[in-house]
């Protein structure tokens, strides 16, 4: 079996574009993957397409060589992009060789360790930055079956936040613990703080029964975020940045971190976010990846969750997106909500297809990125509608 061709799909989710990858092969069996990278889909489409003559004629199945080949082949390292556009062929090339197997790509990596996994909702609170309106809108997040959410009540605060602003994140908090004393409320500061703020801000939350503190310092070096979990009241977690394994080491060196958050698309797909997960293991850590890109990542990380043993807990944006977005592939977890756990995949490969119709009806929209220093991001508008100051029509579901 080779591979033949290799197409993308850029969509548009409103406040989000997405990206899409089906690579063909001569046995007429196609893999799905996906290259979302926030505010970069065309640069990554592109980074698809230029990467392309390296795949098409090689044998899909062989899929480590494949994708080191398309690594080492670029001589200057591209970064987040280069291993993104590998992970949308790589996660492909997985599902090809689970339906030309009939099993799903959990099984390739030694079979499930759990049949559901805990989901957290994101993208919910699409509303005012006040109490009041958080607590409502975790209401819609509490109703449809969850019993975990991740928010940032920061406003947009960067490098220090100033009194006010730190109190008003205290009572949009306090104002959800108290509303829900069991839910599990996780904290994303978005890399905003200097050490002294992330303490500074922690020490002052960490009464509130917060269950992590996710990305507290700059993104720039991975020290600062030991030197903060070292003496955090909340734990810790962070890696949604990094793409290389190679700094989940650093991470694992510098102490204090035991959740590792790696984004499998811009690590370069299954394989190495397996190494981490293994690194996290041996370091006595637990992974959680990070996933805020469309259904078909939502896909990969759920085959990780069945098969990883140190995984810990999903993060879960689809219910909050458009409803449309919902027909895009053929298969979505379903939410249990007596115990706020998601389903696994179970049919052969991702475990999904991609829908073609609803792809080419949502087209790429330029403006289509998140902010999160920009006024009223919360929202997830996008720029388009942020701008315009009127919220488009929400797409009904086809029935």
């Amino acid at each position: 079996m080779r591979i033949t061709q290799i197409e993308t799909f850029t969509v548009s989710a409103g406040w989000k574009n997405w990206l899409f990858v089906k690579v063909h092969t001569d046995a007429g069996i196609h893999g799905i993957g996906e290259g979302t990278l926030n505010g970069f889909i065309k640069t990554t489409e592109a980074a698809v397409h230029e990467l392309a003559h390296l795949a098409i004629g090689q044998e899909p199945e062989h899929i480590t060589r494949l994708a080191k080949r398309l690594l080492d082949s670029v001589s200057l390292d591209g970064g987040h992009i280069h291993r993104t556009a590998i992970a949308a062929i790589e996660v492909a090339c997985w599902d090809i060789l689970g339906k030309a197997l009939g099993v799903p790509i959990w099984q390739l990596f030694g079979g499930r360790v759990r049949d559901t996994v805990l989901g957290y909702a994101n993208g919910w609170y699409r509303t005012e930055r006040t109490p009041e309106h958080f607590v409502t809108a975790a209401g819609a997040v509490v109703a449809k079956g969850f019993h975990a959410l991740k928010l940032d009540p920061f406003g947009t605060a960067q490098g220090f936040i100033d009194d006010g602003e730190l109190q008003l994140a205290h009572d949009i908090l306090a104002a959800i613990r108290a509303k829900y004393p069991a839910l599990r409320i996780l904290i994303d500061v978005h890399g905003r703080f200097t050490e002294a703020d992330a303490l500074r801000a922690a020490r002052k939350l960490a009464p509130l029964n917060l269950y992590w503190w996710e990305e507290p310092t700059t993104r720039e070096r991975e020290q600062p975020v030991n030197a903060v979990a070292l003496q955090c009241p909340i734990r810790v977690a962070t890696g949604e940045m990094y793409d290389t394994v190679g700094q989940f080491y650093t991470l694992a060196v510098g102490g204090g971190v035991n959740i590792f958050q790696p984004e499998p698309m811009s690590l370069g797909g299954f394989g190495p976010t397996l190494a981490v997960a293994g690194l996290a293991q041996a370091h006595g850590s637990y992974l959680a990846p990070h996933q805020s890109g469309g259904p078909v990542a939502t896909a990969v990380c759920l085959q990780l969750a069945a098969s990883v043993p140190n995984f810990l807990i999903q993060e879960h944006f689809d219910p909050f997106n458009d409803p449309w977005t919902r027909d895009l592939v053929t298969w979505a977890p379903t939410l249990d909500p007596a115990n706020g756990h998601l389903s696994l995949p179970t049919a052969p490969g991702l475990g999904l297809d991609l829908n073609l119709e609803v792809v080419r009806a949502h087209p790429y929209d330029p403006k289509a990125y998140l902010n999160v220093f920009e006024e009223g991001w919360e929202k997830r508008l996008g720029q388009t509608e942020a701008k315009s100051g009127v919220a488009r029509p929400r797409a009904k579901r086809r029935k």
